[in-house]
């Protein structure tokens, strides 16, 4: 679709596939819950109590879809960039955010984990990077659009096109505020590339996870509640981008997929727990004696709440 900046379009149609109920339920949600595990693995690793593998593994699940679903939609967002306007950027912009607190909260706690493991380190580390470069090019965008006092119906293309036209009431904050993400971004990545590479383990590094953790929860509230209160689904969007069409509130399958696939790490969690832990010892290798006394090649786990699987049988 062409761009066409020189006539301003009286309405903006909802796009529920950014900024729907579902899809900004799952940012959140999937935030929420890996900062509580990364806070339970920190406070573990500090009392020397357990390593939580259970939690790790969870964790680390969360982590992966959380990084991947922000570059996903941050770069869904850059390619309609001739189409969406600035309301649906800066809130793809702000799930980007909850994005980054969730990977930094989780390389926090299970930075031992990548450091073993030289391909989960460098996997890591690339969509790190991803995930900033995308985050500071969104930032770029919702910055020019602050400055120019761009009129929030335009495409979010058309700042590079328009002319100024002033600055509104509150303009230094939000271009300060947005400078300072910015920043925060960059600072991020380097910490957290330092923090993954670090070979050695003094004694401080601790009250560095504690304090990062409180930054992680800081950016998380912090990009939580501005999508709550700007997104039509939760709050009041502007009035001036005079939003048309189905509301971003409603609910379908397409909205509720995103909260179904937060049970994937739940289930893949307890499959793994089980296959690792609880799991019989298979003798299929062995084909020097029969797998069981009768000579059975089956091989097969009772249900304990049940009883052996034989006993139905045999009655």
């Amino acid at each position: 679709m062409s761009l066409d900046c020189s006539k301003i379009p009286d309405t903006t149609n909802t796009d529920a596939g950014v900024a729907g109920a579902g899809t900004l339920l799952s940012f959140i949600i999937t935030n929420i819950l890996s900062i509580l595990l990364s806070a339970t693995i920190i406070l573990l690793g500090l009392r020397k109590s357990t390593s939580a593998p259970i939690s790790r593994k969870l964790l680390q699940s969360f982590s992966d879809q959380q990084i991947l679903t922000g570059i996903g939609i941050q770069s869904v967002g850059l390619a309609k960039m001739n189409t969406m306007v600035p309301y649906h950027f800066f809130i793809i912009w702000l799930l980007s955010l909850l994005s980054t607190a969730t990977n930094l909260a989780t390389l926090l706690a299970l930075v031992n984990d990548f450091k073993r493991d030289w391909v989960l380190r460098w996997i890591r580390q690339f969509l790190m990077f991803v995930n900033m470069s995308l985050g500071i090019l969104s930032g770029i965008f919702i910055l020019q659009t602050v400055m120019k006092n761009m009129s929030p119906r335009l495409p979010i293309a058309c700042v590079w096109h328009v002319e100024s036209k002033g600055s509104s009431d509150n303009a230094a904050l939000s271009i300060a505020g947005t400078i300072a993400v910015i920043a925060g971004q960059v600072v991020t990545f380097g910490f957290a590339t330092w923090y993954l590479h670090n070979r050695s383990n003094p004694r401080w590094l601790k009250t560095v996870q504690v304090i990062g953790l409180f930054a992680c929860l800081a950016m998380g509230i912090g990009a939580t509640t501005r999508v709550v209160l700007e997104s039509q689904a939760f709050g009041s969007p502007p009035k001036a981008i005079h939003l048309v069409g189905p509301s971003e509130g409603n609910w379908s399958f397409g909205q509720l997929l995103p909260l179904l696939l937060l049970v994937l790490p739940i289930i893949s969690t307890v499959e793994i727990a089980r296959g690792e832990e609880l799991k019989p010892k298979s003798k299929v290798d062995d084909d020097t004696t029969p797998l069981f006394a009768n000579g059975s090649d089956m091989e097969f786990q009772p249900n304990p709440l049940v009883g052996s699987g034989n006993t139905l049988f045999r009655k």
